[in-house]
């Protein structure tokens, strides 16, 4: 006879990946408003963001009611637990997207400084890792999670060459293209801190499924 609980974490997980659906959708559209500069579909991402902040409030609502009515063990103990963090992780990342939306809405209305290379190249990455870290919670596949981790060293990377560029070839020599420049450090900012709350499900992930703790011993994913 199967076990209530075994339904009520796969409503959970159904709730977190609904979120999770969500999020991957501000991001994209995000994403795509700053490829076009349209300001449009970066309103809409600021709009849409309220339906997320739900959805985080419902899941930690399944969260805590299960804590409290279940009294879970070992493994779903786990799943519960890491589901309240894996939410909060998502939220962030639909508040970065709102954030990039809201430059790309600033530099709407202003000819671009430069043609778009790394970041489109970070944008890529953060899209990637995103799907994988969720795609990782819905199969409980550490190995899948493991290679979503192993890529935040090259958000990192790209986020530097950004910063490098605009600081070093445009803003420090001329600077009026200050108010141009700025809003394309804050978004390649923004991508890196999406890349790095994938990272923190996919971590959370390899926890659930294997109970093992990663988060700052990237040794242990060799």
């Amino acid at each position: 006879m199967e076990r209530h609980l075994d339904q009520d974490l796969e409503d959970l997980k159904k709730l977190l990946l609904k979120m999770g659906i969500l999020v991957e959708a501000a991001v994209f559209e995000a994403t795509e408003a700053l490829k076009e500069l349209n300001s449009k579909r970066a309103n809409a991402v600021v709009s849409g963001d309220k339906a997320i902040d739900e959805w985080e409030n419902t899941v930690d609502e399944k969260c805590l009611d299960l804590l409290a009515l279940q009294q879970p063990m070992a493994g779903d103990l786990r799943f519960i637990t890491m589901s309240m963090k894996i939410s909060t992780d998502l939220e962030r990342m639909a508040d970065l997207a709102v954030d990039i939306a809201q430059r790309v809405i600033e530099l709407s209305d202003k000819p671009l400084l430069k043609p778009l290379i790394d970041i489109p190249k970070l944008t890529k990455l953060a899209q990637q890792m995103s799907k994988n870290a969720l795609d990782a919670f819905v199969n409980r596949d550490a190995d899948l999670a493991g290679r979503a981790i192993l890529l935040d060293r090259e958000a990192d990377r790209l986020r530097n060459l950004v910063q490098k560029e605009l600081i070093e070839e445009y803003m420090s020599k001329d600077p009026s293209t200050v108010s141009r420049a700025v809003p394309l450090l804050l978004i390649a900012r923004h991508l890196e801190r999406i890349c790095d709350h994938a990272t923190n499900i996919a971590e959370d992930v390899i926890y659930m499924v294997q109970a093992k703790v990663v988060r700052h011993h990237p040794e242990q994913l060799k």
